[in-house]
């Protein structure tokens, strides 16, 4: 009965090791080659989409819907993702041994829909510099709508700031996008962008311009010198005197910039993580042209050749290109790009609003006799 017991438990040992080195072995991406009968190291590929139940084809053959685990031998592949009604996704991805490798797509309509935000027209929208509120004067006066996601079953309408004729006004957002300094005919007024404040009561602060674009500029250059310690300091020192218009994307682990003289980034400034980008990157920066730099990963993505107005989507995976004849949204590595509108707009004026699922454009629908509106326009 003892030596039944022994074998018993040594018995149990052995099918719970083996199960467990084959679950070990399996979770790292190992296979059963049936032709060779041999166990093979082979990488995982996760891929999500939104929205979901899209088809995935590698190299051309449909293998799954996202959201799901794909388990391929080592080398590089050419993966798309269809949905119909939707612009296809494709990006070529190096599949590694034994190494996860995520891809969360984002599929835009074939067909978006606009809504008017404005009826009785916008001139000159301004977006703050940290992208969390968008301003613009109309015939009522300046006002400012809070463009930042919000959880559903809420909503933000535009707020008015000030009234009276502003028509060929300008004006600009503090730092932190709390104050605007607005400048008309009449004078130079510092205004509160969370409350309302009357013609009669704006005082003017044309004295003092100079010395509040002084105080602004040093909290911006304060935020960026914050945001840029995180870096490594050959990295820091680039960005501090060879990089101008930066800009963080919202998560804080990228940076969005514009290089203003040449530059080489050193190779394997951080340590190398699995699963990283296997994307082309481009470590020679050039002046006037426009970069991501992915902090996490230390890679470098060319964005364009020329400089455009891009800015960051809300989802910080996602770029806005503004260009004369169509608005393009790409993955933050410059690739995967989809025209999501190509109507007529007043460029640059088009703007991320409030989540991935929508931007903001300035049009007249093509109308050279009407007044432009903000519209928002949806491509999820």
């Amino acid at each position: 009965m003892t030596k039944q017991r022994v074998l018993l438990f040594f018995s149990t040992l052995v099918i719970v090791g083996v199960l467990g080195t084959f679950v070990s072995f399996y979770a790292r991406g190992y296979r059963l080659d049936f032709k060779t009968l041999k166990f093979q190291p082979n990488g995982i590929l996760v891929i999500k989409s939104e929205p979901d139940g899209a088809s995935v084809f590698i190299d051309k053959e449909l293998k799954t819907a996202t959201n799901a685990t794909i388990s391929l031998p080592p080398g590089t592949y050419d993966v798309e993702v269809k949905k119909e009604g939707y612009f296809e996704w494709y990006k070529r991805l190096t599949i590694e041994k034994e190494i996860v490798t995520q891809a969360t797509v984002s599929l835009f309509k074939t067909a978006p829909s606009l809504s008017p935000i404005t009826f009785s027209g916008a001139q000159n929208p301004v977006l703050s510099q940290d992208g969390s509120k968008l301003a613009y004067i109309d015939s009522e006066g300046l006002w400012v709508n809070d463009i930042t996601s919000l959880p559903l079953g809420f909503s933000r309408g535009p707020k008015r700031v000030t009234d009276g004729n502003l028509v060929n006004a300008t004006f600009e957002f503090s730092p932190d996008a709390n104050q605007i300094l607005l400048t008309t005919s009449n004078g130079i007024f510092l205004l509160d962008t969370n409350t309302f404040t009357a013609q009669a009561d704006r005082v003017n602060v044309a004295s003092r311009k100079s010395e509040i674009l002084v105080g602004w500029q040093e909290a911006q250059k304060l935020i960026e010198e914050v945001h840029l310690r995180v870096l490594p300091p050959q990295l820091a020192d680039v960005f501090t005197r060879k990089v101008s218009k930066i800009s963080f994307s919202p998560d804080e682990t990228m940076i969005l910039y514009t290089a203003s003289a040449s530059a080489t980034l050193d190779e394997n400034l951080v340590r190398p993580l699995p699963g990283a980008s296997t994307q082309k990157q481009e470590r020679i920066i050039k002046e006037g042209q426009t970069y991501v730099y992915d902090i996490k990963e230390d890679r470098n993505f060319l964005i364009d050749e020329v400089e455009l107005p891009v800015r960051w989507m809300p989802s910080s995976r996602h770029l806005l290109l503004a260009q004369e004849d169509k608005i393009t949204v790409a993955d933050y590595d410059g690739t995967n790009r989809q025209t999501v509108y190509s109507g007529s707009y007043i460029y640059p004026f088009a703007f991320p609003y409030s989540n991935t699922s929508k931007i903001l454009i300035l049009t007249n629908l093509g109308s050279g006799s009407s007044s432009p509106n903000l519209y928002s326009l949806t491509i999820k």
